[in-house]
């Protein structure tokens, strides 16, 4: 069966150090499986698409098809790259990347084996045309995806996106959802990214990523939000982080802010990401971007109490449609 959802984004060996909670080491991460975790809230049949090597374990692979995923587009790569990445949090809850090993001493954990010679990645552009080897590619698709009405690109390089939203752009009935790499949202990078923002229905940059890209020009949102929309996208929802969402929707020219919904944060990673996903579900379902930023509020909202991208699909029945009946009466049109 076709799913009637395709995510794009990658796939990593998660190890993670949250706020609050026992830390996971060695577990599925990558914006993908958070953006599916986020979207499986409201419609499991979804299609996956990335590149792994040879060494993730088959058994979260197959964990993904027992929750229903379609995994037809998860490409074996010949070439080795490395799947592991790090998060952890600070007393004041900032994220960090680095000093890997004194995150561990901090909280007097043993420095697993599995991450040594581990080191960032440098996520510094250079030149836009260049693919990254660990980035989902459009020619890995398979052929009965090309026709899935609902397509959203995870953060990944610039090249590899830029394909994508060619490869789906064509047809006038699919919705196309982008959420950009912070490294290509600069000033210099602004001129390619007007080209691929064409064939974008939605685009989900954080505030800071946004004001990384108009950088000297504006402090304005709204103002940053109208320019966007000037490249033809519909609906640029700006994720604020603990204070929710602005929409701009160019279609009716209306301003809608959505505060997040009050729930009980113990561990954020993946938030934006399970965000985008549920956006794209209420899109789906009810063709309104306000409804569909509404679905997105509570897919995060779900994430952040615990951790673990599929930890939202397994809250209380009933919880999420109760908090999006909630939540509709505090988003205000401005």
């Amino acid at each position: 069966m076709r799913p009637n959802f395709i995510i794009a984004g990658k796939l990593t060996r998660e190890y993670l150090l949250p706020p609050q909670g026992s830390p996971l080491l060695d577990s599925p991460g990558g914006n993908l499986i958070y953006t599916v975790g986020g979207l499986a809230v409201w419609d499991k049949n979804i299609g996956m698409v990335a590149r792994i090597t040879k060494e993730y374990p088959q058994e979260w692979l197959s964990e993904f098809q027992k929750r229903g995923f379609d995994i037809r587009g998860i490409e074996t790569a010949e070439e080795n790259f490395d799947l592991r990445s790090f998060i952890a949090y600070t007393d004041t809850h900032e994220r960090s990347h680095t000093s890997v090993v004194s995150h561990f001493a901090r909280r007097e954990m043993t420095f697993p084996k599995t991450l040594l010679g581990y080191q960032p990645r440098d996520e510094t552009i250079k030149d836009l045309r260049t693919m990254d080897s660990s980035s989902p590619s459009a020619l890995d698709i398979p052929k009965d995806y090309h026709d899935v009405t609902h397509i959203h690109l995870c953060p990944f390089d610039f090249a590899s996106q830029s394909q994508m939203v060619k490869l789906f752009k064509n047809a006038s009935t699919q919705t196309v959802t982008l959420d950009p790499a912070p490294a290509y949202m600069t000033p210099r990078f602004w001129r390619e990214l007007r080209l691929v923002l064409q064939g974008v229905t939605a685009f989900h940059p954080s505030e800071e990523e946004i004001r990384a890209l108009f950088w000297g020009e504006t402090n304005d949102l709204w103002d940053m939000a109208k320019q966007v929309s000037d490249y033809g996208v519909k609906f640029i929802v700006i994720k604020c982080g603990a204070q929710g969402q602005i929409m701009y929707d160019s279609v009716s020219k209306k301003k809608y802010e959505i505060p997040a919904y009050p729930s009980r944060v113990a561990d954020p990673t993946g938030a934006g990401d399970a965000f985008c996903g549920g956006f794209l579900a209420g899109f789906q379902k009810t063709g309104d971007p306000l409804q569909a930023v509404l679905h997105g509020n509570v897919s995060a909202s779900l994430k952040v109490e615990g951790s673990g991208a599929f930890y939202p699909l397994d809250v209380m029945p009933g919880l999420a449609e109760a908090r999006l009946h909630a939540l509709k009466e505090m988003a205000r049109q401005i």
